[in-house]
């Protein structure tokens, strides 16, 4: 079982930094390569770069629930939720399909149903 993750591509957990503006501040995030793959997928499905996608994520949290103590971390997690809801089919695994195009309120709504997995019961 392990082998699926130990003989991955290590070029995958290697850290890559990036720099960009956010609010006209020039600042360098540092994730591993598997993340920026899966930002920039984000950001392709909705016709945007993947800067500006980092942008938006970070305008919208501040905007929804104010400063992010470690954005680094919000940004793994939003490429796990992401990958995640393909996987339970809430979003289309079609890349073509843009994600502003669906009812996020559904989603959420169809996420919120099976909650066990969130307060950590095993799978």
């Amino acid at each position: 079982m392990c082998r699926l993750f130990v003989e991955a591509d290590p070029i995958l957990w290697q850290n890559a930094s990036r720099s960009l503006r956010i609010n006209g501040f020039a600042t360098s995030l540092r994730l591993e390569n598997l993340f920026w793959n899966v930002l920039e997928e984000i950001a392709r499905r909705d016709g945007m770069t993947t800067n500006e996608l980092i942008c938006r994520l970070h305008d919208e949290m501040q905007q929804n629930a104010g400063d992010v103590e470690n954005f680094t971390s919000f940004l793994r997690v939003c490429c796990g939720r992401y990958l995640r809801l393909q996987a339970d089919g809430a979003i289309p695994a079609d890349d073509r399909i843009p994600l502003r195009s669906l009812d996020a309120d559904a989603v959420l709504a169809r996420e919120r149903r099976p909650a066990a997995w969130r307060a950590g019961a095993s799978l």
